[in-house]
């Protein structure tokens, strides 16, 4: 593990400083430590703001969430992928952030001198949530991982440890959720400020999911576990997103517009009162203009596809409005133009792929410009390079006074119900024990809000094109609901990895996109059937992913060299 330089406060103090007489009295912010701060419930809260910032909480960024997977497709092959990254001679592995919040806890208990427990349980509650979130992200990154929960000096044994097993780490991460969850407050609290019991439950059952189907589906390979307990895992998950769900504190957005309200909720300019967001980034260029990690322009960058663009592969997976799969509708219109795919198709589909007679600007002065304008500059320039043509909508507004290059005030959504109510269903579908009022109360709600029919359990249509065809329709199923649900939210990744899917949904496979014959200008390779092929002369046997390795990073050699107790992770 990396050695790291002692922590300092500098710009922590600054956050909260004035101009009290004693002033110049204070001692020199490069030399306070802890028996100078933890004093206070503030001081406590003001130490934890660092983690609220973009490397935790990373904001919903349409225009590169997916890119590591067959949802979205850019103009280069995605590293990963392809099966081309190598190994890092160094570099660190992300424990200044375990660093930090162990500093915390070696030292919060000072407070305790002069205050109730109950002034400062809720920054507690907060540091639990944070270094469940960061191991949870090691995890995800490394697989096994050190447990380390107090603040380590240069000459400390435990940094010779070996790696905890991954199962370990998961159990760990649980148990601080769960900490978490007890000491934080129940309110809603906006959404933009502190997190709330709810999100740690949320965060609770994305890392129950993750490992449960991480043990199931890795099991028997290098990446599996010793004594894997999948069903433990699912139980928690499906556990903590119900009880946020029979909360009553959120519920789904929709207004009663199913062709608008899922695409208008990620262009939505406030999350203050939305009764789905659970955490989201309020920008504030009177706050926050030219912070590091506050920048913002999403709109600005949306405007054109700027070489991002959905696949066919996604594409094709939302169902007509008749509930049935493309393959198997008689209401499917066909590839020949975009607006013939779109029409009778889950509305889901035209709220997140921009179709040709939807509003693409509109200006101050009320002048519209429709998406047909774009499609026709496609390839033109650099800025309207779409390598498959489809132009990601999700999450943007056409209100040109909303898009400022670099300092946009369009706020990020961090983290919705909608998720939650996923995690539950595929958490019940894993476990076998899925009821059809098990659907009613998670899948249902999303189709609604979106007017689709609910899906039947007793009655799943058969779909030649399943992506997993030897696992049971309902698992099939919940997986399409999940990645039509949250696509080019940044979840696609981690689910392919976490179900060991590469095999079924990357290797030797390349992504696609429209019927070449409705593009003006097209610089890209077509297919056999005349749909574009953008990486085919890149990619001449599809992607390389290799599935003995790349489900993992690799670990920096300067990380192994530092502790020889430490093994590289498989097939790096």
């Amino acid at each position: 593990m990396k050695r790291l330089t002692p922590i300092f406060l500098i710009l922590v103090i600054l956050n909260f400083s004035s101009c009290d007489d004693d002033f110049l009295q204070r001692t020199p912010l490069d030399a306070v430590s802890a028996l100078d701060y933890f004093n206070s419930p503030d001081e406590l809260k003001t130490y934890l703001n660092q983690f609220y910032n973009a490397a935790n909480f990373p904001k919903y960024a349409n225009h590169g969430s997916d890119f590591e997977s067959d949802n979205q497709v850019a103009l280069i092959p995605n590293r990963r992928l392809e099966g081309s990254r190598i190994v890092r001679p160094s570099g660190g592995m992300g424990f200044n952030s375990v660093r930090s919040i162990n500093y915390f806890f070696d030292n919060y208990k000072r407070v305790e001198a002069n205050h109730s427990f109950e002034s400062f349980q809720q920054y507690l509650g907060e540091a639990y949530f944070f270094r469940g979130l960061i191991y949870f992200d090691l995890m995800r990154t490394y697989g096994d991982m050190q447990i380390i929960t107090s603040e380590l000096g240069t000459s400390s044994p435990e940094l010779y440890n070996p790696r905890n097993p991954r199962n370990e780490v998961a159990d760990f991460i649980i148990g601080q959720l769960d900490s978490a969850a007890m000491y934080l407050t129940s309110d809603k609290t906006g959404g933009a400020g502190r997190v709330n019991r709810w999100m740690a439950l949320l965060i609770q059952s994305r890392a129950a999911l993750y490992e449960g189907t991480w043990e199931k589906y890795h099991a028997n390979s290098a990446f599996g576990v010793s004594n894997p307990n999948s069903e433990k895992y699912f139980n928690k998950a499906a556990d903590a997103a119900l009880e946020i769900m029979e909360s009553g504190v959120y519920e789904v957005y929709q207004t009663g517009n199913p062709q608008r309200d899922y695409k208008d909720l990620f262009a939505l300019q406030d999350f203050t009162s939305n009764s789905e967001v659970m955490f989201w980034r309020r920008y504030d260029n009177e706050l926050t203009r030219g912070g590091v990690g506050f920048t913002n322009d999403r709109n600005f960058r949306m405007e054109t596809p700027l070489g991002n663009t959905i696949t066919k592969q996604l594409a094709d997976s939302y169902l007509c409005i008749d509930g049935k799969p493309i393959t198997g509708s008689p209401l499917f219109g066909g590839h020949s133009t975009l607006l013939e795919e779109a029409e009778n198709r889950d509305p889901r589909f035209y709220q997140t792929i921009a179709t040709p007679k939807e509003t693409w600007k509109i200006f101050a002065d009320g002048t519209i410009q429709l998406w047909e304008e774009a499609y026709d500059r496609l390839n033109a320039t650099n800025d309207f390079n779409a390598p498959s043509g489809y132009i990601i909508q999700k999450g943007y507004n056409p209100n040109m006074i909303y898009h400022v290059q670099q300092y946009e005030e369009s706020p990020g959504l961090i983290y919705r119900y909608a998720e939650a109510l996923l995690n539950y269903a595929e958490a019940k579908a894993e476990l076998g024990t899925i009821t059809q009022q098990d659907i009613d109360i998670s899948i249902k709600p999303l189709r609604d809000r979106v007017g689709m029919p609910n899906l039947n359990l007793a009655d799943i249509i058969t779909d030649p094109d399943w992506n997993f065809p030897a696992l049971s329709p309902i698992i099939n199923e919940v997986r399409r609901e999940r990645r039509v649900e949250l696509a080019a939210e940044g979840f696609r990744w981690d689910d392919i990895a976490r179900w060991a899917a590469a095999d079924e949904l990357v290797v030797g496979t390349r992504p696609k996109g429209m019927h070449a014959g409705q593009i003006n200008v097209n610089p890209f390779p077509v297919d056999e059937n005349g749909f574009l092929d953008p990486l085919r002369t890149a990619l001449p046997n599809g992607y390389a992913f290799k599935l003995d390795r790349d489900y993992l990073n690799s670990l920096p050699i300067s990380e192994l060299v530092l502790n020889p107790n430490l093994t590289q992770n498989p097939g790096w």
